[in-house]
């Protein structure tokens, strides 16, 4: 684990994931019908309620707009959702005014040049190892894991290590 990225995870307060390539594998699958679905991985979902339970608060900002990322949201207790905005740092800001939070007290992940502006702006801002490799270039870090793949399991246990409450919330499964 890279020090740098220790250092900057200390003092996040919230933490932002994107949703496809991110919390998916990237893939988008659509039914006759035209509805779509998605799939998570749960352990990226265990990570995130473990984030939460250690004080860290989480959103998500996506592009798209789909009833499965509410119900994903709602299933993992993240408590701000934003879906159907493609200028992801203009939610930053309204977020960051709601909660009065500063930018070095959050937490970006994601993996495509949309969520470039955010990732350079937060404190901690990192890409997924499938991201656009201009994004992964220009975030703090990247994560071994691919989106969809644990990638926010990693993020998620980076944050707590850093803020010292990953092994109490591990143990506590001992």
């Amino acid at each position: 684990m890279h020090e740098h990225l220790l250092q900057r995870a200390r003092d996040i307060r919230l933490a932002i994931f994107d949703v496809d390539g991110v919390l998916t594998d990237g893939r988008l699958y659509f039914l006759t019908d035209g509805s779509e679905f998605k799939t998570f991985n749960t352990l990226d979902g265990h990570g995130i309620k473990m984030l939460i339970n250690s004080g860290v608060r989480t959103a998500i900002i996506s592009g798209r707009k789909t009833p499965v990322v509410e119900r994903r949201a709602q299933n993992l207790g993240i408590q701000h959702l934003y879906q159907g905005r493609e200028d992801k740092l203009v939610v930053l800001d309204e977020l960051l005014a709601e909660l009065g939070l500063n930018y070095s007290e959050v937490a970006y992940l994601g993996d495509d040049l949309p969520d470039l502006p955010v990732i350079r702006r937060v404190g901690l801002g990192m890409a997924v190892a499938s991201a656009d490799s201009f994004v992964r270039e220009h975030a703090h870090g990247v994560t071994q894991a691919r989106g969809g793949e644990g990638a926010a399991r990693e993020f998620c246990e980076l944050i707590m290590r850093a803020q010292g409450t990953l092994a109490a919330a591990q143990n506590a499964y001992l």
